[in-house]
């Protein structure tokens, strides 16, 4: 043999240890395939967490409203409420300057109908440079003061303020000697742009203000705007709207007493009608379960704002949309009746019940009983038909009044408020730091309403022993009625029952995690592959999301009750292993969140954390932007404004992040 070519025994060494990394890696192939498996095990079915979340939400619903004993009392505390929700609630964050502001409306257009009645084309701000419009059917002949009545939208389709129910009913009050101005609302006709979807009132929420506030903003602007027109008396202006608009029709009229009259259609229910319903309960959009919304109070609490004042309650029976009328009316109508009788009013709560056609409309019927509402209340003969009135209905390119080109949206103003924030500056000095870090930490288990919570019963769902892997499924009940679970895996050769601990987190659920869960695994480490509330195969429903937001408006945080799982659930794998404490390693920005949250309110507890497709701020879920629906916890109101990644990390200290393929927005800088 030459020196250039290797000996027999070398050729042996070198083909022995060729076969060796192939088996290795065969062997770690077959393990991470079999580990796959393991992780798919259904331990909490869709079903029972759904049951759960939704039993959770109805034990943290407010009771029905008390009657008390005289109206005096009533009075002094329904406007204790009234200012509690307006100010604390709806108007949390918002700048004054935008509340306090007169309204600023324009006229961009007259259409003289001929039909005793004109139509004036208006623009009107919201919040500086974010603008809204509407139309106002005003009577031809105008004398003195007459009655106005706002007339607000709901989920109409592009064609926004000119469906054909809205033009009939605000022309019939126009030619009827009522002013009636038709606003247009968010997502529908010139607001339809994609950034005002309803959900983006979340991402206001993460930039520091509620996001229910724009909404009430954009309606009262109307009010206002009825409020002081030299024709409009004062002592007659009333409300209304169909679905989306009934809700808005119940929040203002209930909390605005210059609302005189209302007559919200379909638009709402008490949260355990919504959530109990299996089909027509409608948890319905994000305001409508604003964040702390309905913390102590409900929606039959709105309803009973409105006493003494009028209102018409309409509902249909066989509403193929939400909030029919049978599983409204014992909260809203029967219990609250006591409420006006104690100011010898009880015929001023009136209950309207469609059945022709039944289903969510505002057709003839249900406008036949407003005329006969509304005209009653005013004092003004009554309307009792339509005539000649469907043929004066115009096109939405007739009625349109267009906005200007550069005009906000929902998540446009998020953006900006997200832009402008600024935070006081870490200190430097460590004694500063110890201080600076105890007062963030409390401020920060207050944004996320972090209470911790006890494990009531560990349930271990099944087990495995074989290829080297031993594996328990537990399921984690919590004593809130919640749970999380997962799958405890280590091998039986290389590993014992008090090896270090990793947990590991991915928002595609633990299943996804399996790549991961084989790498510690084959360090020797004992793992727990875990899906918190809201992640992994029990919460693929389309509802998780309204779950979330029904969280936020009883006044939980989801961001909390994950970090409080974890914490628990952390606490017990330090029991089980005997370790001092335990890794994280998160996939994905939900879980990111949730483990840098639960590291800064309880650093001593981890070691580590490795994070993988994370963020570097959550500026990137207002720029991106992430769905409301696609991380539903991250929309955790003030959250952003008071803390970004690098300042949660700096409370987890001692605890060591190390980040990982970080998301980046298309030319931003690592």
């Amino acid at each position: 043999m030459t020196g250039s070519k290797r000996n027999f025994p070398e050729q042996i060494y070198a083909v022995s240890v060729l076969i060796c990394l192939l088996s290795s890696l065969a062997w770690s192939q077959g393990e991470a395939v079999h580990i796959g498996e393991l992780l798919k095990d259904e331990i909490l079915s869709p079903v029972v967490a759904d049951f759960q979340m939704r039993q959770h939400i109805v034990e943290g619903i407010a009771p029905l409203p008390k009657v008390p004993a005289t109206p005096a009392e009533w009075t002094a505390e329904a406007d204790q409420l009234r200012r509690h929700l307006v100010n604390d609630v709806v108007f949390h964050g918002w700048p004054k300057a935008w509340v306090d502001a007169p309204p600023k409306f324009e006229e961009r257009g007259v259409i003289e109908t001929g039909h005793g009645y004109r139509i004036r084309k208006l623009r009107f701000e919201i919040v500086p440079g974010f603008y809204s419009s509407g139309l106002l059917y005003e009577p031809e002949h105008l004398d003195g003061t007459v009655p106005a009545i706002l007339s607000l939208a709901g989920h109409d389709g592009p064609l926004g303020y000119s469906y054909e129910f809205k033009q009939k009913r605000c022309i019939t009050f126009a030619k009827h000697g009522i002013l009636a101005l038709n606003l247009e609302w968010f997502g529908f006709g010139e607001l339809s742009k994609e950034g005002n979807d309803h959900s983006f009132a979340a991402h206001l929420d993460l930039a520091g203000v509620n996001g229910v506030g724009v909404f009430y903003l954009e309606m009262r602007r109307g009010l206002d705007y009825l409020y002081l027109h030299p024709h409009v008396d004062r002592k007659r202006i009333g409300v209304t709207g169909l679905s989306g608009g009934g809700w808005q029709t119940i929040v203002l009229s209930s909390l605005d007493e210059r609302v005189k009259a209302s007559n919200p259609v379909a638009g709402f229910a008490s949260t355990i009608s919504r959530v109990e319903a299996k089909d027509f309960g409608d948890m319905g959009d994000i305001e409508q379960s604003a964040s702390d919304f309905l913390r102590g109070s409900d929606y039959p609490y709105l309803v009973a704002l409105m006493a003494p004042r009028p209102i018409l309650l309409t509902y249909n029976g066989e509403d193929d949309c939400c909030f029919r009328a049978s599983l409204a009316k014992p909260r809203v109508f029967d219990a609250i009746q006591p409420f006006f009788a104690l100011y010898g009013k009880a015929d001023n709560l009136n209950w309207h019940e469609n059945r022709d056609p039944g289903d969510h409309n505002y057709q003839l019927e249900n406008r036949l009983a407003d005329y006969s509402f509304f005209t009653k209340q005013f004092g003004l003969p009554p309307i009792s038909d339509e005539t000649g009135i469907p043929a004066e209905l115009r096109s939405y390119e007739v009625l349109v009044t267009a906005l200007p080109e550069e005009n906000l949206t929902i998540l446009g103003l998020a953006r900006q408020l997200g832009r402008g924030i600024t935070r006081s500056p870490i200190p430097t000095a460590a004694s500063e730091r110890a201080a600076w870090a105890t007062s963030e930490r409390s401020k920060l288990r207050e944004i996320v309403r972090y209470q911790p919570v006890e494990l009531q019963d560990t349930w271990a769902t099944a087990m495995t022993k074989g290829r080297d892997v031993q594996s328990i499924s537990y399921l984690f009940q919590l004593n809130n009625g919640l749970s999380a679970n997962g799958i405890w895996l280590r091998s039986i050769l290389q590993s014992s029952d008090t090896a270090p601990v990793t947990i590991v987190l991915n928002d595609d659920g633990r299943s996804a995690g399996a790549e991961v869960v084989t790498q510690r695994f084959s360090r020797g480490e004992q793992v727990l592959a875990l899906d918190l509330m809201f992640t992994g195969s029990a919460w693929k429903g389309k509802d998780t999301f309204e779950l979330a937001q029904m969280l936020g408006g009883l006044g939980e945080r989801p961001m909390g009750l994950q970090a409080a799982q974890l914490i628990r659930i952390a606490r017990w794998a330090e029991q089980k292993s005997g370790t001092a404490k335990v890794r994280l390693e998160v996939t994905g920005i939900r879980n990111q969140a949730a483990a840098l949250v639960a590291a800064a309110l309880e650093p001593d507890l981890f070691s580590e954390i490795t994070v993988r497709d994370g963020i570097r701020s959550f500026s990137y879920v207002l720029e991106k932007p992430i769905t409301y629906a696609q991380a539903p916890e991250l929309f955790c109101l003030d959250l952003y404004k008071e803390f970004d990644i690098d300042r949660l990390e700096t409370l987890a200290a001692p605890v060591t992040v190390q980040s990982r393929q970080s998301r980046e927005l298309p030319g931003s800088k690592p």
